[in-house]
């Protein structure tokens, strides 16, 4: 029965892949080039800057982010116990909602289908990432349909958000899907919890970005995550925006000591090189 799962998930990603053409944008904190933006940046933050050339080759990515049916299909075909299945972040999980995982978790999941499919499946590049969410680099501000977020029309209403899983809060994941896409086809990039990319994380690393398929720095401590945590205001979706997590997404107590973090909050989607 497994079996059958785990070909009907490979079948469904494979049928979910978006096909992004390659091509140039410029990345990071477009708004001095935006007319929209009348000149001013979109963000006070230093790492989204300086605006600079980026050329990707094709790629596909997934529409959807993967859910916590999709990887329970993959907890069981591997012999794993099922995530967050007690504590707090029970109340957070739902069959098609995204599913909250550590950067490792993420990573070995593509890996997963990868070596399923024979396909070569890996985490984006935040460059991919970025690309994908801007439909191939537009000026679009936040990852929807119209580059704005309307509650109830391209993005879930509180009250949606809340019926979404049981802990009935605003600080909960929305099901997946719902609203229409951005124009390239791809759904909630950054508006669903965080996403996981491949990359270790820089500040400054955009000033040493190479031009063509940058992948990032060669090692870190952090990892590169996108999007806004759940309940965030909208400007934290901007899908300009870096942020960073240890890749186990632990957080540092006030006290300077590493601790457990939410994983409920970070998730992802494959893409196909």
């Amino acid at each position: 029965a497994n079996q059958q799962a785990v070909e009907a998930l490979i079948q469904k990603t494979m049928d979910n892949m978006v096909f992004v053409e390659g091509g140039s944008f410029e990345m990071g904190d477009f708004g001095p080039i935006d007319p929209k933006a009348e000149g001013l940046p979109y963000t006070t933050d230093t790492d989204n800057k300086p605006l600079h050339t980026v050329t990707l080759d094709s790629y596909s990515i997934a529409a959807y982010q993967v859910s916590y049916a999709d990887y329970d299909v993959y907890s069981e075909a591997t012999g794993q116990e099922r995530i967050n299945t007690s504590g707090i972040e029970k109340d957070y999980r739902a069959p098609n909602v995204p599913v909250g995982v550590d950067w490792y978790q993420a990573r070995d999941y593509c890996q997963w289908l990868a070596d399923q499919s024979g396909l070569p499946f890996s985490l984006p590049t935040e460059a991919q990432w970025e690309y994908a969410a801007r439909s191939r680099g537009q000026f679009f501000p936040f990852a929807t349909d119209n580059g704005l977020i309307e509650r109830g029309r391209n993005f879930p209403t509180r009250e949606e958000i809340k019926e979404s899983t049981p802990a009935g809060d605003l600080f909960s994941p929305s099901t997946i899907g719902v609203y229409p896409p951005n124009p390239a086809g791809v759904y909630q990039m950054g508006l669903n919890g965080f996403e996981w990319v491949s990359d270790w994380y820089a500040e400054d690393y955009y000033s040493s970005s190479p031009e063509r398929n940058p992948t990032g720095p060669e090692s870190g401590e952090m990892k590169v995550k996108r999007g806004a945590s759940f309940g965030e205001t909208g400007r934290a979706k901007l899908a300009i925006n870096r942020r960073q997590s240890f890749p186990d997404a632990s957080i540092l107590s006030p006290s300077g000591e590493l601790e457990s973090g939410a994983r409920r909050s970070h998730t992802f989607r494959c893409i196909e090189r």
